[in-house]
């Protein structure tokens, strides 16, 4: 029996390829069950877009619409080129968006995905991890419908993230993301199913 310099006796850590103490070893393999917090998924941002078509009366009730929706200034974009037959100008604003974030955004989140039944298509699932979806009426979400503003449509874009992520992007030590940390098509799915008990189809019904 090999014994520490105090005199404790020492037993070989299956897992590793040294010998530790005994009354560590329990701690040491009570720690190889617990589960690391590094690998688990969260919700790094949604962005909400409804895009009207046109400038003028309708996109500012749009904009309304998101604001009453998630209590933050939306921010209005602009088309990237002319096209006549959808009557729209370059530069012009034609759309309006908001990013959500933390606990409102998965609150949001919660009811857009009751509206669609907590059922999605592999198709709304990227590569990279992220999924998005649209509904076609703001007043399923729970906002009273209001005669003056009208109905609008939406569109949820959800990007996914691990913790760590913000080493390729902050300015002092930039480095990368390792490819076995970064979340993957599959992984975006099983989280969607494990956290809303969601259904996702291989194509629609």
């Amino acid at each position: 029996d090999r014994l520490s310099p105090t005199g404790n006796p020492l037993e070989f850590h299956p897992n590793s390829t040294f010998w530790v103490n005994s009354n560590r070893l329990l701690s040491i393999m009570a720690s190889d069950d617990k589960k690391n917090h590094m690998r688990d998924i969260k919700v790094d941002k949604m962005i909400l877009n409804c895009c009207v078509g046109e400038s003028g009366d309708r996109l500012t009730r749009a904009a309304r619409v998101l604001e009453q929706l998630t209590g933050q200034q939306p921010c209005y974009s602009k088309a990237r080129y002319t096209l006549r037959s959808f009557g729209i100008r370059r530069n012009e604003k034609i759309a309006v968006h908001v990013t959500v974030r933390g606990e409102k955004a998965l609150e949001i989140l919660e009811r857009g995905l009751k509206v669609k039944e907590y059922e999605l298509l592999q198709q709304n699932f990227s590569d990279t991890g992220n999924f998005g979806f649209g509904i076609n009426e703001h007043i399923d979400l729970g906002i009273k419908y209001d005669p003056t503003t009208g109905i609008y449509g939406m569109d949820f874009f959800i990007c996914l993230t691990r913790a760590g992520a913000r080493v390729s992007r902050r300015k002092v030590r930039k480095s990368r993301v390792g490819y076995n940390h970064k979340v993957t098509k599959e992984d975006a799915i099983n989280w969607f199913q494990d956290k809303f008990e969601g259904v996702v189809l291989a194509q629609a019904i």
